[in-house]
């Protein structure tokens, strides 16, 4: 199993937080933490829960992939306009259509 970087994960968080050009202080407050615990996720020195971590995703537009690995996956135009649209629904009707297209997809990779 790969270890995690966590100063590595800290400074690509701190670089699309000043991409977007918000201090510290706005991203923790989006994300619900303290000042000081941004400062140490920013600086590798403490361990975030993975709620914080997709927290500052959503916040900061930012894939996981690319935050955990440096591997960003070019994600399909006509697949994200489906799934765009239904997030304007309900979060049970969003959640079910993720299930359903991870099923055709497994569906799909043992089929081939």
């Amino acid at each position: 199993m790969t270890e995690l970087d966590y100063q590595k994960i800290g400074s690509k968080i701190r670089a699309a937080r000043l991409e977007k050009g918000w201090s510290q202080d706005k991203l923790s407050e989006k994300c619900n933490i303290s000042l000081s615990f941004m400062g140490h996720i920013e600086r590798g020195t403490r361990i975030m829960s993975l709620e914080t971590f997709v927290s500052l995703c959503n916040e900061l537009e930012i894939s996981a992939d690319h935050i955990l690995w440096d591997i960003v996956r070019p994600s399909d135009p006509i697949l994200l306009n489906i799934l765009n649209g239904v997030k304007t629904k309900d979060a049970v009707t969003y959640s079910s259509y993720v299930r359903i297209i991870r099923a055709i997809a497994e569906i799909m990779s043992d089929g081939c």
